[in-house]
Parts: C-alpha cells; structure tokens; sequence
C-alpha cells in the first residue's frame, strides 16, 4: 500500500508559472504549460512571509529537506526517510592544495542512495503519492536510478528505471537490488530520454524527470537552503556545482531568490558550471563568451553521472551562470580522477567523478583568480564514490607475505 502524506498548511505555493510565456496556472496535473507547452515551474508568495517567523518554523523543522516545506510545493510524506540536512564541513587541506582559502564542501553523497538525487525523488515521490499513482519511473545516468528505485521501495511502488547499457554496474545492480525494474536501452543518455518522453505519454506513471518534473525539480534548490542556513544563513560567495542536466544549477539560483527574497539571506551569489571536457555542452558555452549551448552527441568521460549531451536546461543554466558573474570548468578525465583522489586523501571525502569534476574546476578557477582570500567557495559533492567505478591505478602491486617484500614496495611511504 502506497504511504499516506502528512499535510502542511504553511507553503505559499501560488500556483506553476511558464517560463516562456510566464502565465500563472494551477498547480495540477500539467507537467508543460496549457498556453504554449513551455516549461512550468512553482511560484510562491514570498511577500507573504515574515522573515523571523519563516527562520523559527525552519529552526523548528525535522532535520532533512522538509524543514523548508513552506518554500516547497507538496508535503511531507509520512514514513519516508529523511533526506537532506547533509554536512557543510569545511576543506582546508583540500583548499590549500587547490589554492582556495575559505573552502567548504556540501556532501551529499550522505543522502540514503549516496547521492544528492534523493533530494528531488522524495519531493517528486510526494507528488506522486498525491496523485494516487502507484509506478515511479525515470530516465537515468546512473545515480537517479538509484534514488527512484530506493523511494519506490520505501513507499510500497513500483519502479521502472531506465539507463544507457553503459551506465555503471554498481549503480544498475544498486536500483535492481531495491526491486525496481531496470531497464538497459542501447544507445546515449539522450536517447534514454527521448524513449522515457514517448513512454510518458502512454503510461500513466509518474516520470519523476517528465511528468513530476515541475516538482521534481523543486528538490535540488534545498541543497543551497542548507547550505545558507548552515553559514549561518548567508550566501556563500561562490559554489561550483556540476552540471548534468542543469536542473540543479538553475535551482542554485531559484533557492538564492527565495532565500533573498524571504529576507533569510541576502549577498552576492556567484555560481559556476563543472563538467568533464568529454560532455561539455554548458561549460563550453560559458567560456567560449556565453553562447548558446550546442548538443554534444557521443560523450566519452569517465564522469558518466554528468554525460549528457543535450541538457534540458543548458541554455536556462548558461544565462543564470553569466546574470551572477560566474565562469565553467571543462576539465579532463585526468584531472577528475586526480581530483577525485585529492579529495578523498585530504579530506577523507570518497566522491564519484562527478566530485572530482567539482574539485578540478575550482582548481581551474582559483589558477584564473576567480577567487579572493577572503570569499566563500562551496563545492558540491552530490555522489559516493563506493556506488561507482572508481580507477584503481594508485594501487601497487600485491605482495607476498614477507617483510622485506613489504618494506622494498612501499619504501617511499615509509621514508
């Protein structure tokens, strides 16, 4: 039986506004607009809140996303897992190795599928649960995957999950271990999607990354909630988010107009793009004078979690990233395996490629000067590197149980 939801009385949702033609309609089934099938997203009435009242309700909240549920379009379903309210810990060995002085990491590979993607399922999975559904489903890289299956598993749904052949195995066998039915299409993330868009049309499921995307979407723009209330609700002045889709920068910069426009945080927010040189679509567009984004068609990189060749809010994420005054990072599969390794070796922070993307951009950024000594920069982790292909090549040879063996091949360590 599905859960049953908890409802709130406090969000000040006004309804889901187009972002082409801008028209307020209701917050009903409609996952595109009526007038002009553009995209839709939620609108609130921020002039609504006072700011002290909004902190204490906030302060008061359980400790995971749900605590900004008057900034969030659906309730809380009762009996799902906590999501959110991850670690801002600060980095200073990574900080003095890259060359940032004030460095700090969101992680949110602590999330229960280790990925920051249970953010948006669970606010997706309300929905749906408002809708009477009872199948949850996605197009997938990998780590969505992941989090649609564990939900539907929490909830008592069914999951169809859909994935490139090539998507990690660790992640696959991850979402079919919760149950779900994973589905390996031949062909690029790109096409995974376009197969999911006919499928979303024919079935009545809910398609967390189609049909529930208006709410969907909602989820990412937590991760800064957190994050300012965690500073002690200022913006930071920077963070470096990785790009995939773009939904999650766009909602960087949704969150930095509700925090400012709620009165909980004001400040200057420059935001960045990170993603791997084989799937640059949004970054090249940002460092070649902010163009417009051109589709990659074949991504080869080792950061597979952001290899996606046409992101659905590419152009959306390069206006955003200019309006704040930020740059990109486009950076090799090299580096993101070096930094993925800095990472975990200054910090004690194992993170997939996508967070060596991160790590290697902000290296990039701060050699450009992008960052003074007394600015913020956060960076955002948002997948484990245990539920991932990681390189083994920093690991020596085996071998045999002898001392002197031990000592001759690790030498250099024991000096």
């Amino acid at each position: 039986m599905a859960t049953t939801l908890e409802r709130t009385s406090t969000s000040r949702l006004r309804g889901l506004r187009c972002r082409a033609c801008h028209v307020l309609q209701p917050a009903d089934e409609r996952y595109v607009c009526g007038e002009c099938y553009g995209p839709i997203e939620p609108e609130y009435d921020l002039a609504a809140f006072d700011t002290e009242s909004l902190r204490e309700e906030i302060g008061r909240g359980p400790l995971s996303l749900w605590r900004y549920a008057p900034l969030l379009p659906v309730a809380e379903p009762r009996g799902h897992f906590a999501v959110g309210w991850t670690p801002l810990v600060e980095a200073p060995r990574l900080g003095a190795a890259i060359g940032v002085a004030r460095l700090f990491l969101k992680d949110d590979s602590r999330n229960p599928s280790l990925s920051f993607k249970d953010r948006p399922v669970a606010v997706a999975l309300a929905r749906a649960l408002e809708l009477g559904l009872d199948t949850i489903a996605c197009a997938s890289t990998g780590n969505l995957a992941g989090a649609v299956a564990a939900a539907a598993a929490r909830n008592g749904l069914r999951a169809f999950v859909f994935v490139p052949a090539a998507t990690d195995e660790s992640k696959v066998a991850g979402a079919a271990a919760y149950g779900a039915n994973v589905v390996r299409v031949n062909g690029t993330y790109d096409q995974v999607n376009r197969l999911c868009a006919r499928l979303a049309d024919e079935e009545r499921w809910g398609f967390v990354n189609f049909t529930l995307r208006p709410y969907y979407a909602e989820g990412s723009k937590t991760l800064l909630f957190e994050t300012a209330e965690q500073l002690g609700w200022r913006l930071p002045d920077h963070v470096v988010v990785p790009v995939g889709s773009g939904a999650l920068l766009t909602r960087t910069a949704t969150a930095a107009a509700q925090l400012r426009g709620t009165g909980l945080a004001d400040g200057a927010l420059r935001i960045h793009a990170a993603q791997p040189s084989g799937c640059a679509p949004v970054s090249d567009a940002v460092l070649e004078g902010y163009r417009a984004v051109h589709p990659v068609r074949d991504p080869v990189t080792v950061a597979r979690s952001l290899a996606i060749g046409a992101p659905a809010d590419g152009d959306g994420s390069v206006e955003i990233i200019r309006a704040s005054g930020g740059s990109a990072g486009s950076v090799s599969d090299d580096e993101v395996l070096e930094s993925c390794a800095l990472l975990a070796s200054t910090e004690g922070v194992l993170a997939e490629p996508a967070g060596g993307v991160v790590v290697a951009t902000a290296r990039a950024l701060a050699a450009r000067g992008t960052f003074a000594d007394d600015e913020s920069v956060v960076l955002y982790i948002t997948g484990n590197g245990y539920k991932g292909t990681l390189a083994a090549s920093s690991l020596l040879p085996a071998i045999a149980a002898d001392a002197d063996e031990f000592r001759a091949t690790y030498a250099g360590a024991l000096s």
